[in-house]
């Protein structure tokens, strides 16, 4: 299997790296406009060989692992080029967007959106590592639009490194991910500013960080190149999370004010809640991974 990895960075770095674990045979083809990042993608084994874009028409498999303003343009251009056997396929963390701007390419059918839950605040190819995509979740994305037997030869792919699959419609997949990642992103790098603005009168309070600073603050190590974009094209619900979490964050400060702790315990308590829901997403994932197992 020919397969074309455009964008070398953590996840196509890493989808390269753990195709080449499970496949015996598959070339890897890189494309990235850093020609930096495909050399040191070379001398990483992340890929095989670099390419071009004009090579894509002897491609079996086309991964598109760039910022997500960069795929609108990119992704007709791919489909231009590739056969009508080669499947093409993404890792954006929008999908509505991209989904509409080749709704009426004549090579819909040769694309399969997908979004890897999965990803670290690294970025580059010598971010990528072995098994980032182990036990995660892949959505896909109208997959009814996507040609049978490319379907199934891009799932065989995902589900050999690992990956588990969920069908979303695009509308529903960024509303939902506007609030589980991308404001978290926002709150993290909003923290971040907060703390490095009160860091130049008070200078010794990066000393007094401790673990649950770190963690908090660890998503603001991001990619800005990369986010702005997905901010961009997901604005609308990601401005509808924004007003929810800045509602709650008022509401808290006017507990403190009118010094009801009472009901800030409460609160809290109640947000509590959150650890038996994921518990329970835990434990789900580890039963559909033993009855897959079977």
């Amino acid at each position: 299997m020919k397969v074309f990895v455009i964008g070398i960075g953590l996840i196509g770095g890493s989808f390269a790296l753990d195709l080449k674990s499970v496949m015996k045979k598959v070339e890897i083809y890189g494309i990235d406009e850093n020609d930096d990042h495909l050399e040191k993608a070379l001398d990483l084994g992340l890929i095989d060989h670099k390419s071009n874009f004009e090579d894509l028409k002897d491609a079996d498999l086309v991964y598109m692992a760039i910022p997500v303003d960069a795929s609108l343009e990119v992704l007709p251009k791919i489909l231009d080029v590739v056969n009508d056997n080669c499947v093409v396929t993404d890792a954006g963390s929008t999908k509505e967007h991209l989904c509409k701007k080749v709704a009426d390419h004549p090579k819909r059918r040769n694309y399969l959106a997908g979004h890897p839950i999965s990803g670290t605040e690294f970025s580059g190819p010598t971010a990528a590592i072995h098994g980032l995509f182990k036990n995660k979740t892949n959505i896909i994305c109208e997959v009814e639009k996507t040609a049978f037997k490319l379907q199934e030869r891009a799932l065989e792919v995902f589900q050999a490194i690992g990956m588990r699959i969920r069908y979303m419609d695009p509308k529903s997949h960024d509303r939902h991910i506007a609030y589980v990642s991308h404001l978290s992103h926002i709150s993290s790098f909003m923290l971040g500013k907060t703390v490095l603005e009160k860091e130049k009168n008070e200078r010794d309070i990066f000393d007094l960080a401790g673990s649950g600073f770190a963690s908090t603050v660890r998503l603001a190590k991001s990619s800005p190149a990369m986010w702005t974009p997905i901010f961009n094209q997901n604005k609308k619900n990601v401005m509808e999370t924004l007003d929810e979490y800045i509602s709650n964050l008022k509401h808290f400060r006017k507990l403190m004010e009118e010094d009801n702790f009472e009901e800030v315990f409460s609160e809290m308590e109640r947000t509590n809640h959150i650890r038996e829901v994921l518990n329970g997403i835990n434990q789900n994932e580890e039963i559909k991974l033993q009855e897959n197992g079977k």
